[in-house]
């Protein structure tokens, strides 16, 4: 009887507690999630915000909408040198991103984003962020590190299809890891740790395989950023000054046998060339490698210029033999610059939060066209690695429909060295008469072929919502 009667006290105790839980309705309505534990409640009021569905609590501390993305790409290629085979023409899904994003707090937030082109699933953003402390945001999960300018810059507001060369090869992209971030007006600085890539399952199994079965580590990378933003107030006229650094070891998102080293590769058109003609192939017993880059860009009305150097140093952990002698350092590096002008009355805008350029304005009901150029130049020669180096000119022509549609149109001509052609001639140099060789000291520049030159013409339909 002593049992039956504390546990009915017990549960009026309870009951008593749950009924004092007040949710932010007024009504006292309790409700209970699935896990059974009472829960606040909020009205929220929804809209379309330009093509994007949001819903909002009064008070704006919390907010959750849905971003999705899809880029339809077809290319055509000619032109290509007869010694090498040819370009398959065709068409693709490039992107066809779904993101939840919530403002879960007046101080919180979190987002996960998805990539399901062409059947393919793979894990892009992924993390949360706290921004409870003046002039800082502090950032960890999967997402992009703060390094290059391009690379940051979300894909839907790229001035071109594809980024350039040097960005696609050495611009960190995401890696899950933490990160702080801070903003004064003109001056914007990141700096953080990352570890290894998650975007699918080879490389989750690779990082597995060389956890369960060798013990290895993740890997690790530590990344800043700095940006000088002079007329930042002046929403007319913008200049960025950036400079970014990057000490990165080997990661255990490579294959087994691969650990211990680093690979630098890319495309040179559109996704649909799977031909990477500029590859080093695996370059093994890496200790390290440093990234440096500078950053150039401004904007005036509707004209923007955008320019980036980077350079990369693979520091190798025992000296290898060159004609000049042994080096245990590889010197890599590449740059691009671009300008852009809105012709029907335009303007760019520039976003000082995140330091890069965002959807610019129209100056007409039916859009605007924005008519851009581009030279991009990327080298992956170092004896004695002949990765091949290529330049591209490239013309765009950008036509923005509304706030969500965008249609893009890309001429690239690419022109590339004798060693550019896709099957990383690591370690492997030429004799006299142009045949391979591993007699480093004796390596020349081989005669004869010249790379792989050709043209490409490429077209995007775009929709944001």
């Amino acid at each position: 009887m002593k049992q039956i009667l504390l546990t009915t006290l017990a549960f009026l105790f309870v009951s008593t507690a749950f009924a004092q839980v007040a949710d932010s309705t007024g009504k006292g309505q309790i409700r209970y999630n699935q896990y059974g534990v009472p829960v606040n409640r909020t009205p929220l009021f929804s809209e379309e915000r330009n093509g994007v569905l949001v819903f909002e609590s009064k008070n704006e501390d919390y907010k959750i909408w849905f971003d999705s993305r899809v880029q339809v790409d077809g290319a055509a290629f000619f032109g290509e040198n007869e010694d090498y085979d040819p370009i398959g023409n065709g068409v693709s899904i490039r992107r066809a991103r779904f993101a939840i994003k919530g403002q879960v707090t007046k101080d919180w937030y979190g987002e996960v984003d998805l990539d399901f082109a062409n059947g393919i699933l793979e894990l892009k953003d992924a993390y949360l962020m706290y921004s409870g402390v003046k002039n800082l945001e502090f950032q960890a999960g999967n997402f992009k590190e703060g390094f290059s300018m391009e690379s940051t810059t979300t894909s839907r507001y790229l001035p071109f299809m594809e980024r350039p060369m040097v960005v696609q090869t050495f611009a960190p992209s995401r890696h899950i890891g933490a990160q702080v971030k801070t903003n004064l007006n003109w001056f914007m600085a990141t700096a953080g740790v990352f570890f290894q890539a998650v975007e699918d399952a080879e490389i989750r199994t690779n990082v597995a395989d060389n956890n369960k079965d060798y013990g290895r580590g993740a890997g690790y990378s530590v990344t800043a950023k700095m940006v000088a933003m002079p007329f930042y107030e002046d929403s007319h006229k913008g200049l960025h000054i950036g400079l970014a650094g990057s000490y990165r070891t080997p990661k255990s998102d490579m294959a087994t046998s691969e650990f211990g080293g680093v690979r630098y590769s890319t495309r040179t058109a559109t996704s649909i060339n799977r031909k990477k003609y500029l590859d080093t192939d695996v370059i093994g017993d890496v200790h390290h490698d440093l990234l440096y880059g500078a950053e150039l860009a401004g904007y005036f009305g509707g004209l923007r210029m955008q320019g980036e150097y980077i350079g990369n140093i693979t520091c190798l952990n025992n000296p290898v033999a060159t004609v000049s002698g042994e080096t245990s350092r590889l010197n890599f590096s590449g740059w691009y610059a671009h300008v852009g002008y809105l012709l029907f009355g335009g303007q760019q805008r520039y976003n000082t939060h995140d330091g890069e350029f965002t959807q610019p304005s129209r100056g007409r009901n039916w859009g605007d066209l924005e008519l851009l150029f581009r030279y991009d130049y990327l080298n992956l020669n170092c004896a004695p690695v002949y990765g091949g180096s290529g330049q591209n000119y490239s013309a765009g022509l950008n036509y923005y429909v509304n706030n969500n549609v965008k249609i893009m149109l890309n001429y690239m001509y690419s022109d590339h060295d004798r060693y550019a052609n896709g099957k990383g001639k690591l370690l492997v140099g030429h004799d006299a008469s142009g045949a391979p060789t591993k007699d480093y000291t004796k390596v020349v520049e081989a005669p004869g072929k010249a790379g792989v030159d050709y043209h490409t013409l490429s077209v995007r339909f775009e929709i944001d919502f």
